[in-house]
């Protein structure tokens, strides 16, 4: 099952048409490929599917979101945590 986690975009390289983006503390890299050019600015947030920022999603909600998935974490018992924070995520990471 996929999740898409709000990520907040940190730096844009123009040239290759790529975000780094944090994710609940996790850096990874996005392709802007299915956005429009100029669309998304660094300070936003976003969400991912497969290595694409899919769109831009409202600070509030993000944060709204990031919230409640921080309850999420919380509730988890060790390992299951361990689990959804350290290991790359197949849906978020796949491709890039």
């Amino acid at each position: 099952m996929c999740l898409c986690i709000p990520s907040k975009v940190v730096k844009i390289d123009k040239e290759t048409n790529m975000a780094t983006v944090d994710t609940m503390g996790v850096q990874r890299v996005a392709s802007l490929d299915l956005t429009e050019e100029g669309d998304i600015k660094v300070g936003e947030y976003v969400l991912l599917h497969i290595g694409f920022v899919m769109n831009k999603i409202d600070e509030a909600q993000a944060l709204d979101s990031l919230e409640l998935y921080k309850e999420i974490i919380e509730a988890m018992d060790k390992e299951d945590r361990e689990q959804a924070i350290l290991k790359d995520g197949e849906c978020i990471d796949r491709g890039v």
